[in-house]
């Protein structure tokens, strides 16, 4: 690929990003797609249908993703999430830490921007702090604290920690055929308790669900084939187009935010 062909290849993974993160926020008011209001439902009225919407979005995700793979379009171990370096204390801190801030806050980052561009002020709020914490934790103050302290406490495992991976190494067979089998399996299991209760049968469940799943799975093609460059003209290497991470992504709603900052702040810099 030639230099001057990179400018509207990246133009158009920005622009297809943009447009499945509309549909996702336009799924997301409609169905009001929430985890933590998919727990509250559970918790206060016994009511299981966005829990169900939330399961059938991942069940979605999960087949969509893994056929991708199976169909060697993209491949997990391009992504963030399967290095081979598991740093377990990070995750467990970090999701303990934003499961509270969820609950303090009246919702994720996903529904608080959401909220936001209903007009709720509030949200408003949420997405500064969220933000500016995030872009701290990602290379600021508290990001020396966390490199410092949780980062250090890791498992070093013998290949990507991806499901697929482990599966294939374990029995010896291809990755692409690990995650197309393991994918169906995993997402058809779920389904089925989707579908065991009336609950996951109402038109608004499968709207969110399979609406959110969908753009998920989009935004892996995006990132991952679209996006994709088997040599940059610059480096030589293989390269993800109009990412952070310079790793292929799906949707994410926090570090987003604090980047999102960082450009406004410093935009003529």
């Amino acid at each position: 690929m030639q230099e001057q062909e990179l400018i509207p290849l990246t133009q158009a993974v920005l622009w297809s990003a943009f447009a499945a993160a509309a549909v996702f926020g336009a799924v997301a008011q409609r169905t009001h797609f929430c985890t933590m209001g998919a727990i509250a439902d559970i918790v206060n009225m016994g009511d299981w249908s966005r829990m169900r919407m939330w399961v059938l979005a991942i069940a979605v995700a999960i087949i969509g993703f893994n056929t991708m793979v199976g169909a060697g379009w993209i491949r997990a171990a391009d992504s963030l999430y399967a290095e081979p370096r598991l740093m377990w204390l990070s995750l467990l801190v970090g999701g303990l830490m934003f499961g509270f801030g969820m609950v303090l806050a009246s919702g994720c980052g996903s529904k608080n921007l959401v909220r936001a561009g209903a007009g709720n002020l509030k949200a408003w709020v949420v997405l500064l702090v969220l933000g500016a914490c995030a872009f701290a934790t990602l290379k600021g103050i508290t990001a020396v604290a966390r490199v410092a302290t949780v980062d250090r406490v890791a498992t070093e495992l013998p290949g990507h920690q991806d499901l697929p991976s482990m599966l294939a190494a374990a029995v010896g067979i291809g990755t692409p055929a690990a995650a197309l089998g393991l994918g169906l399996v995993l997402g058809l299991v779920l389904l089925a308790w989707v579908l065991r209760s009336p609950d996951g049968r109402t038109p608004m469940v499968w709207l969110g669900g399979v609406g959110i799943g969908a753009t998920v799975v989009l935004m892996w093609w995006i990132s991952g084939r679209l996006g994709f460059v088997a040599e940059h003209p610059m480096t030589l290497e293989a390269s993800f187009l109009a990412t952070n991470s310079r790793r292929m992504e799906s949707l994410s709603m926090v570090a987003p935010v604090g980047f999102a900052l960082d450009w406004l702040l410093f935009f003529s810099d």
